[in-house]
């Protein structure tokens, strides 16, 4: 099909030609909203949930401490760290700490294989004093956000494109569909005519 369009032409649709059907002049403002509104919603959405990333993670490492806690059992699965295994080695035990307001709580935490009862290992606590995980650093929040930001935004991008697609096509199909009717309506004299 392509073959029979001939050179392509930038922003024919608002030129003025006698050939230009108002179905152009729609489908070129379709497109042209189009990519607007992908770009538009891309961009702001990525750069909202960077934003929103960052300054959650900002948070927690303002937020979580870390807290010396006291290992209460010995560690279950901890054996010999392998080369293979994710974790290095380390097991889960059950530890006990004191938050900042003064209470005692307990949790399971990893461990180094081998602690036994009474070995200190350093855990993080929100400012409740529950267990949270390690916060994430300066460089590996930027990147995380970044990441995310970019994810959201090409998910976002996505609707008001595929919107665009599908209607795109539909004109399409009105435009072939007004085509047809009109060869029905004249093919049969076109053939009268050359004889």
């Amino acid at each position: 099909m392509k073959a029979f369009r001939g050179p392509k032409v930038w922003l024919w649709r608002w030129r003025r030609n006698p050939l230009r059907r108002r179905a152009d002049v729609v489908e070129g403002w379709v497109v042209l909203g189009a990519w607007l509104l992908t770009v538009l919603a891309g961009v702001l959405a990525g750069l909202a949930a960077h934003r929103t990333v960052e300054h959650g993670l900002a948070r927690e490492r303002a937020e979580w401490r870390p807290v010396v806690a006291r290992v209460m059992d010995r560690a279950s699965g901890a054996s010999a760290p392998h080369a293979g295994t994710p974790s290095g080695g380390r097991g889960w035990a059950e530890v006990r700490w004191t938050a900042a307001d003064g209470s005692s709580h307990t949790g399971q935490a990893r461990v180094l294989p081998g602690s036994g009862p009474g070995t200190p290992v350093t855990v993080w606590t929100d400012p409740k004093g529950h267990l949270v995980p390690r916060p994430a650093t300066a460089t590996q929040a930027h990147f995380r956000s970044a990441f995310i930001g970019a994810l959201v935004g090409v998910s976002a991008a996505t609707v008001p494109f595929v919107t665009g697609l599908a209607l795109r096509g539909r004109l399409e199909r009105r435009r072939m569909d007004r085509w047809d009717a009109e060869w029905a309506r004249l093919g049969p004299r076109w053939g009268r005519t050359t004889g």
